[in-house]
């Protein structure tokens, strides 16, 4: 919990600040996200910015910000070392114990909330995916609690995980509990039955799904990949050419990043459709 003093509202300095912390961060594209929501709403005294910032260094660097400062992304390894420092999270980031985006209040609160899961929503609407029968996990990461999450609100019956140790299937068992999620265990070897659900969502690192390109079925369902670098992957190239729907993840990244650019400067509605360009345009320069 935080002893910080107030700062009357109308006290707060004119110039704002915010930026994205983890470790590593230098690939973000959080910047690139939050500059071009702040130049379309005219924001012209806001900056985003990026630090490296592991679990060790958080809580300094966080002690030594200023009245300027609005807000905080924070991407791994900070999500949920980021919760002792808060003076309240909300139920969403609480579900999963992982805080995404830090709002500092003009009173001189710290408040976290998880703006994946939302984010994560909100990208599955945009292409047409409201509710499904069933639906697989490939990966039992810190993302896949967020995806178990998620489809707490869009899954009416079983979801699988396919994970790769004993210890990795209890934990989802454990993440389904906890979010009212039926959820089955399967071992990474059977993967490529994952692809059989109306609904699939890939949470692993980067090239680790590329085996299974080859499994793709004929008129599959929707995939979820939350990768958006290397983009697209060999699964998504693989899935679109047999018909399949495919969210990726930049269409996650600016989804949830709306969300934390409305949190933090206050304005009813950040542009969705600025910051994808922005994204897309940096991803295709790099």
């Amino acid at each position: 919990m935080t002893d910080s003093k107030a700062v009357p509202a109308d006290r707060k300095p004119a110039h704002r600040r915010a930026a994205v912390l983890g470790s590593p961060i230098a690939h973000s594209l959080s910047p690139v996200l939050h500059r071009a929501a702040y130049a379309e709403l005219g924001l012209t005294d806001w900056t985003y910015d990026r630090f490296e910032v592991d679990e060790a260094a958080l809580p300094g660097f966080v002690e030594k910000l200023g009245p300027e400062w609005a807000g905080l992304s924070l991407t791994m390894p900070l999500k949920r070392a980021v919760i002792p420092l808060l003076d309240e999270i909300t139920p969403t980031a609480s579900a999963v114990e992982a805080v995404n985006t830090v709002v500092f209040t003009a009173d001189g609160r710290r408040l976290g909330d998880n703006t994946d899961i939302p984010g994560m929503l909100a990208a599955l609407r945009e292409r047409g995916v409201h509710r499904v029968e069933r639906a697989s996990i490939l990966g039992a990461g810190a993302t896949a609690s967020s995806a178990l999450a998620a489809l707490s609100r869009v899954c009416a019956g079983e979801v699988t995980a396919y994970v790769r140790s004993d210890a990795r299937a209890a934990e989802m068992r454990g993440w389904g509990e906890r979010l009212g999620v039926t959820v089955r265990t399967a071992p990474w070897t059977d993967a490529a039955e994952a692809f059989t659900a109306p609904l699939t969502i890939a949470t692993t690192p980067a090239g680790t799904t590329d085996a299974l390109a080859a499994a793709v079925p004929g008129r599959p369902g929707t995939l979820f990949d939350v990768l958006y670098e290397p983009w697209p992957t060999a699964l998504a190239t693989a899935w679109a050419a047999r018909g399949g729907a495919v969210v990726g993840g930049l269409d996650l990244l600016v989804h949830q990043a709306v969300l934390q650019v409305e949190q933090m400067t206050a304005c009813a509605s950040a542009p969705l459709a600025a910051m994808r360009a922005a994204g897309e345009a940096a991803l295709a320069g790099r």
